[in-house]
């Protein structure tokens, strides 16, 4: 069965009629921040969705950058996902497990290297699980090498210099929206990873990704009524340049597929977010710590 052209959700319905489809790969692309106590590749060992393989943020990544996690260079992101059997023909579809929300994290990955055949798993191992579906355990069982050619697409991804750029122009060349919490965004709740300084970029407004999905419906993506809503509310113009921020680019690419799901896919993430912004000297901040 082939799948559909490129879609950003697709449910449980969907990928229980494919498992078996040689055109359509799972990845299970589960991430937590560091001592959270979870091990992402551990829980992926004791239960996954058949078939799915293991997509590794924090190895699929620029190792000559210490900052967590950043993109990799194009050579790199293709012979690593084509050593997942991912070739360029092949339909993507990434999950997380409940408590994580990086699925998004993988999807923009593989936009950002010109992939749009990628979409995620609505409600992720949670919804799944709550079906009665089945799962696997061990490691995931290997696939052929493919030939994936990587294309980037520099316009879905913001530097810090950008920013800086566009603040010392007064700003106006963009809505920087900060996925972190609340108290993260105001510099009053530590960071996960050491930061000289904690607040916000100046302008940017807060919309925390947790409040993008719903707890009630097993973190299944809130209806486009309330998405709309959200942004609304944050005062986010989608019709206008939008760039997303969070601790590390992860839980960023969370904004960026919200507004995806309302049509709006040019969504840039700022990949260094806080881990870069707060340990620079020339980087401004409001709240929290000067």
């Amino acid at each position: 069965m082939s799948p559909p052209v490129a879609q950003p959700l697709v449910d449980g319905d969907w990928l229980a009629d494919r498992l078996d489809d040689p055109n359509v790969r799972i990845l299970d692309a589960s991430f937590y921040v560091p001592g959270s106590g979870r091990d992402a590749s551990g829980e992926f060992l004791a239960r996954h969705i058949p078939n799915a393989a293991f997509f590794d943020v924090d190895a699929i990544r620029d190792e000559g950058n210490p900052l967590p996690h950043m993109l990799p260079p194009e050579e790199v992101f293709a012979a690593r996902v084509g050593a997942l059997g991912i070739g360029n023909d092949t339909f993507v579809v990434v999950y997380d497990a409940p408590g994580s929300l990086a699925a998004p994290r993988a999807w923009w990955m593989f936009r950002a290297f010109g992939h749009d055949a990628v979409a995620v798993l609505d409600g992720g191992l949670s919804a799944w699980l709550d079906r009665g579906r089945a799962t696997a355990t061990g490691p995931a069982t290997p696939r052929a090498t493919a030939r994936f050619t990587a294309r980037f697409r520099p316009d879905l991804v913001c530097s810090a210099d950008d920013i800086l750029a566009d603040l010392a122009k007064g700003g106006g060349g963009g809505t920087v929206v900060d996925a972190r919490s609340p108290g993260r965004y105001a510099g009053v709740e530590a960071e996960p990873r050491p930061a000289r300084k904690l607040g916000h970029i100046p302008g940017s407004v807060n919309m925390p990704a947790t409040s993008l999905v719903d707890p009630a419906r097993a973190g299944a993506w809130r209806t486009a009524d309330e998405l709309a809503q959200a942004f609304a509310s944050a005062g986010v113009d989608l019709g206008a340049p939008v760039v997303a921020s969070c601790g590390s680019g992860v839980t960023a690419c969370a904004v960026a597929f919200a507004a995806a799901l309302l049509g709006c896919d040019g969504v840039a993430v700022y990949d260094g977010s806080w881990a870069e912004w707060g340990n620079r000297d020339d980087t401004p901040v409001e709240g929290g710590s000067p």
